[in-house]
């Protein structure tokens, strides 16, 4: 059977270069699992890899689509399944790296079957954000479904108005809709979650952020601002800086929210893949007992 090698974690863990060397060794392509580097328009902001740090490792799913045509959970699991059809016709063994957990799960799992939600109830919600802001939203959601509240992205205003919809729409936890079956696959999925120390961690987010805004963060934030309202850019990296460019906050301050902003969205990354309770976990730089790990379930 092929073998999906999946190489999870958060933000700034180590996940490019580890994967750059195994698909060298392992003569394949890596496949991106992450929702904001596949579009075109987002660069510095989600540390997308530069040419030079793929080292000519084909790598899919990275300025692949626009910011104008978005791309969701379920036309990511579509579209990637397609590309690994292809890629498996020639490879035993494909890398699927990212942090998007739920994008990971599509593929590997298959999305949930959740129930249809009135389009009104929507709109409705969509309008509460806009006017409100997401924190109210973010309170509704904790009491409706504390159990999904814990582990989901709760600065993403698509999830926590999907999961309220259906919360509201049917009168239960979104979370009791989620992974009641996983779908039949042709290949084979071995999880491999990356860590690092937690100050090492967060100390090389914040080395990061610095080195995002000096490759000119803020001006490819100024050059998003008439799209500011997509889907695409309510995420850590861009939403700290439209308010410094409204003159809400100085830079000091629109510094701190980035790295603070981007620590916690780390953590929460964390939290979702210890919560699955299906990865083996390694040091970025543990090659040789990855490969191992991967022999020994193939």
């Amino acid at each position: 059977m092929k073998t999906l090698l999946v190489i999870a974690g958060p933000t700034a863990v180590g996940k490019t270069s580890l994967c750059v060397r195994l698909a060298k060794h392992l003569h394949t392509d890596v496949v991106s699992a992450d929702s904001r580097q596949l579009y075109r328009e987002l660069t510095i902001g989600t540390a997308k890899p530069s040419s030079s740090e793929m080292e000519g490792v084909r790598h899919h799913f990275v300025d692949s689509h626009s910011i104008l045509n978005p791309v969701n959970a379920g036309r990511y699991e579509q579209e990637c399944l397609s590309i690994l059809n292809n890629l498996f016709e020639t490879k035993d063994i494909v890398i699927l790296s990212g942090g998007t957990g739920l994008y990971i799960n599509a593929v590997c799992d298959g999305l949930d079957d959740m129930p249809p939600v009135d389009p009104a109830l929507r709109a409705e919600l969509l309008a509460r954000f806009q006017q409100e802001g997401l924190t109210n939203l973010q309170h509704e959601l904790r009491q409706l479904d504390p159990l999904y509240a814990q582990t989901a992205d709760l600065q993403n205003p698509i999830r926590v108005t999907r999961a309220l919809e259906v919360c509201m729409s049917t009168g239960q936890p979104y979370s009791s809709f989620r992974r009641r079956q996983t779908a039949g696959r042709s290949f084979k999925s071995v999880l491999i979650a990356l860590e690092r120390p937690r100050e090492e961690l967060y100390s090389r987010i914040d080395t990061r952020m610095d080195a995002m805004l000096q490759a000119g963060l803020i001006d490819e934030v100024k050059s998003l601002v008439p799209y500011r309202h997509l889907p695409a850019l309510q995420t850590v990296g861009y939403q700290e800086v439209f308010p410094y460019l409204d003159g809400e906050y100085d830079y000091e301050e629109m510094v701190r929210l980035l790295k603070r902003n981007s620590r916690r969205y780390a953590k929460r990354q964390l939290t979702w893949f210890r919560n699955q309770g299906n990865y083996q976990w390694f040091a970025p730089d543990e090659d040789e007992k990855i490969i191992s790990e991967l022999n020994d379930v193939r």
